[in-house]
């Protein structure tokens, strides 16, 4: 299952509370559903609890049952209603005029209390809206090919504190969300809180990874840095052997010297522990680019 479906799934867990949030969940679903004209409602979905929601939510919302149901020969769930006087009601609960088109507006007096707006969202998420697995990448949108209620739906989650972005794509009007914590938020609002948490949850252990990986590759090219390093210093050593200038050079670098062809694996910080008394790093590192230098010259 897609974490789409998981919260859609989710989100049919709870049955509304209120006939208010049935009427404003039933809302977001046909202004984001395949048709909703004065002549037909349509609702085409994949998902089987929303499927199962679908019937029990226009009892609740409008009194009504479908005209048309999902029959099992068909791969895809399909609701329809073409009876005028059911498609009337339907027109007129939501405050439009039967004779004018019904989508091209968002009554926003059916969306004045906050769980009215979560319900209405939450219908429109059903109906048109995916979210991307977070694991992979964070995107959730709401897709309908109502331009106006699109808009008007932009400005209503900009009155709530959202700030999504608005595309077009074939024909349809686009809201998406790319930040994961205002699509965390979104699904909280909807009623989907354990997604919302499995997002985060997603989140952190994909920060969590790429800072071990950040770390490792730190690590690996120190590594790396440190090997060059000392190769060199061990280059310039075998130079001087050939050189014959070795026995005339000072204790402490002859010290460094004898140390170094013994540890040649070790790092400055370890490899100046070995000396007695144990030198700095700092120390360390002039007296190697010294041996170096004198092996150049």
């Amino acid at each position: 299952m897609s974490f789409s479906s998981e919260v859609k799934t989710e989100l049919c867990r709870s049955e509304p509370a209120k006939p208010c949030c049935a009427r404003a969940e039933a809302y977001g679903v046909l202004l984001y559903c395949n048709t909703f004209t004065a002549r037909e409602v349509r609702i085409i979905t994949e998902c089987g609890d929303f499927a199962k929601r679908l019937p029990k939510l226009f009892r609740r919302a409008f009194g009504l049952k479908f005209d048309r149901l999902p029959k099992k020969s068909e791969q895809k769930y399909i609701f329809q209603i073409t009876n005028a006087d059911k498609l009337a009601g339907i027109i007129d609960a939501f405050g439009f005029d039967p004779r004018q088109s019904p989508v091209l507006h968002i009554n926003f007096g059916l969306l004045e209390e906050d769980c009215c707006r979560a319900a209405f969202l939450r219908g429109a998420f059903l109906a048109g809206g995916s979210v991307t697995d977070p694991a992979k990448r964070y995107h959730l949108e709401l897709e309908t090919s109502h331009a106006q209620a699109s808009r008007e739906l932009l400005a209503l989650l900009g009155e709530m504190g959202r700030r999504p972005k608005q595309t077009a794509r074939g024909g349809y009007q686009v809201i998406y969300f790319k930040s994961s914590g205002q699509i965390e938020d979104f699904l909280t609002i909807m009623g989907a809180p354990l997604s919302a948490m499995g997002l985060m949850n997603a989140k952190a252990e994909k920060e969590l990874r790429n800072g071990v990986n950040r770390r490792v590759n730190c690590e690996a090219a120190n590594l790396d840095k440190a090997v060059d390093a000392a190769q060199e210093q061990l280059e310039a050593i075998r130079r001087l052997y050939e050189l014959d200038r070795v026995e005339g050079l000072p204790s402490q670098l002859k010290e460094t010297i004898i140390l170094r062809e013994a540890y040649p694996e070790l790092t400055l910080s370890q490899l100046a522990e070995e000396f007695d008394p144990p030198v700095t790093k700092s120390c360390l590192n002039h007296r190697l680019r010294k041996l170096v230098e004198l092996s150049r010259k």
